[in-house]
């Protein structure tokens, strides 16, 4: 599979819609859209999605025109996402305050389709929804996530106002006018491998057992490659002597490129740095198996990045698909 096949796949990124970039200078074409019936409006509150329940699952909500007409005049953002089967999508980023806009419990007000609603974060509900409903409720967090955090100049200290569909923040003082663009940071993650070993770290906020591969930031001056082997080495030691890429993933929590990247070490030395990571170990095929049948041990979210390498890498033996040894998602 070549690498644009392996991006497709990931979780967030594939869901097929036009991002109609020319037609975000076309305030009539705009307006047109805002009022449409086929268009729908995707609510984010507290960099929350809004979900209403359907049967034992979850149904993310994108209100239609009709029912989003009284929020657009009090959003602090409103972007269009794009177009997909004749409908237009827009992030509606709802203020901020100490309840949801819709009342102490989160439920929509009367006469709305998303009645029964509830705000809920992505991250712990994705697994359970499809791949382009996840990847619209994402690409929705992230604008309204640059939104709240650049309404004001950071070249002079203005407001900025949005244009172009939201998609340009520009300053209002006459002799600034910088436009501010959305920014996404780019972080690697790879998995390491040294013979029938992979190389897997955790961090002490996360949950008891659980484990990932190594990623980090990029920094200022400085390419992939060489992010890949300083990572790798300040977190645990290892000297990484292979590389490959993968694929990469919208991962906007809040608002990261995940590069992801397969490499091989020179050898099995650890040194962990205890500021990184709580610990840092190899572990066999057949550690990973009788760990998951045993409890024990937890592997990143089905729907990341970190999976599928991880995924790739077990898979290629004999002992099964590591899909089949993950507990089910929680329904929260």
């Amino acid at each position: 599979m070549d690498n644009r096949r392996q991006t497709l796949h990931n979780y967030y990124s594939s869901y097929g819609i036009d991002r109609v970039s020319a037609r975000r200078r076309d305030d009539q074409w705009l307006t047109a859209r805002l009022e449409a019936d086929t268009t729908r409006f995707i609510p984010v509150w507290d960099q929350k999605n809004l979900f209403t329940t359907k049967g034992d699952g979850l149904e993310p909500v994108f209100l239609p025109a009709c029912d989003a007409r009284d929020l657009v005049p009090g959003a602090e953002s409103l972007t269009l996402l794009g177009v997909a089967d004749d409908s237009a999508y827009f992030a509606l980023g709802l203020p901020a305050s100490a309840q949801p806009p819709f009342g102490p419990a989160g439920s929509p007000p009367d006469g709305m389709a998303a009645r029964g609603g509830r705000f809920r974060d992505l991250r712990q509900v994705a697994p359970l929804l499809g791949e382009r409903d996840g990847a619209l409720l994402a690409y929705a967090r992230a604008m309204t996530y640059w939104h709240g955090r650049h309404r004001f100049c950071g070249n002079c200290g203005s407001p900025t106002r949005s244009v172009e569909g939201g998609m340009l923040r520009v300053c209002t003082n006459a002799q600034c006018g910088q436009h501010h663009f959305p920014r996404t940071d780019p972080a690697i993650i790879v998995l390491v491998t040294c013979g029938e070993h992979c190389l897997l770290g955790r961090q002490p906020s996360w949950p008891a057992g659980m484990h990932s591969t190594i990623a980090g930031f990029v920094e200022p001056g400085e390419s992939l490659e060489d992010t890949l082997i300083r990572e790798v080495r300040e977190e645990t030691g290892v000297e990484v002597k292979e590389m490959a890429y993968h694929s990469s993933q919208p991962w906007p929590f809040p608002s990261s490129l995940m590069l992801g990247f397969t490499a091989v070490a020179a050898d099995r030395s650890l040194r962990v740095d205890q500021d990184e990571l709580e610990a840092a170990g190899w572990f066999t095929r057949e550690d990973l198996l009788s760990r998951l049948k045993a409890g024990t041990l937890r592997l990143p979210s089905p729907v990341s990045v970190a999976y599928r390498l991880i995924e790739g890498w077990f898979d290629a033996s004999d002992l099964g698909q590591l899909k089949d040894l993950q507990r089910p998602p929680e329904k929260s």
